[in-house]
């Protein structure tokens, strides 16, 4: 059985998980959160993932999708498991029962709005984003059954196509947030395209530095791994030291540099401490030598 929690996001569990109708074919969902509204003329900075995040497990509980995705990080949190339904759908009373009509109905939440703006640079639409992690999420969508298609086609504008009933029932596949009956948005605009293997002999798996342990980010450590992770935390703008001698060191920069990391995942407090954990340091991908 696939993992009904997403291995690359954080796992942000709201409880009040329900069962989805095993009677109909998987689908999956696509929204944006459309939280700001801006124009051309008048862009707005994109609203920060974990404010996303704390709604969601807050006072938007009852709005939550299953995934939260940053397609400018390919930071991911996660609020109900695959196999239960989630509620970013309006669900008429005695209608097609929309969270729930499929074995699963997966809903994902682009944290995206057009026209916003990340470092300076303007967004008008999703596709125009580097849509970082969106091969990981396309592939773990694909382990619970969702086909690559759009019944009502691929949308590739803000506008209404409300699905037929009998089309919703009867096909799965994704759907806009524009085409499922009962709903009245018309997000989300445009969506990357799905991930195709490529052609040919299988790509030579990158190859990772496992993550060592917690122990293992002591003062004073003198390893080649952390020198690596060092200038992983630099390429990925986390770069809090304040000397360039000594990076096969474990010491105060490389807590600083990690804290910044974890931050840029959506970890908060004391969840943010500077000490790798797995999930941040597999996120982080340092290679072996």
């Amino acid at each position: 059985m696939p993992d009904p929690w997403m291995s690359r996001a954080l796992k942000a569990d709201i409880g009040d998980h329900a069962p989805c109708d095993p009677g109909f074919p998987a689908r999956a969902i696509a929204h944006i959160t459309a939280d700001r509204t801006a124009t051309a003329e008048g862009p707005l900075d994109l609203v920060p993932f974990t404010a996303l995040k704390s709604f969601f497990t807050g006072s938007g509980k009852g709005r939550a999708p299953h995934i939260l995705w940053d397609p400018f990080t390919g930071a991911f949190a996660q609020f109900f498991p695959a196999t239960s339904r989630s509620k970013a759908l309006f669900d008429a009373a005695g209608g097609v029962r929309t969270n729930r009509t499929g074995t699963v109905v997966i809903q994902i939440e682009a944290l995206f709005f057009p026209h916003c703006r990340v470092n300076g640079k303007v967004f008008a639409r999703l596709v125009d984003t580097p849509c970082e992690g969106w091969d990981d999420l396309n592939a773990w969508i694909n382990s619970w059954g969702v086909p690559d298609v759009w019944p009502m086609g691929r949308p590739t504008s803000l506008s209404s196509n409300r699905c037929p009933t009998d089309m919703w029932r009867s096909q799965g596949g994704w759907y806009a947030h524009a085409q499922v009956p009962e709903n009245d948005h018309v997000d989300p605009g445009s969506w990357p395209v799905f991930v195709s293997p490529p052609p040919g002999p299988t790509p030579v798996t990158p190859r990772f530095e496992p993550f060592p342990g917690a122990s293992f980010f002591r003062p004073g450590r003198t390893s080649p791994v952390i020198a690596r992770m060092h200038t992983r935390l630099v390429a990925e703008d986390c770069d809090r030291y304040t000397a360039g001698t000594g990076i096969d060191v474990w010491g105060p920069g490389d807590v600083r540099s990690y804290t910044a990391w974890q931050r840029k995942l959506g970890f908060e407090g004391s969840a943010a401490d500077g000490v790798p954990g797995r999930f941040s340091w597999d996120r982080l991908g340092v290679p072996k030598a």
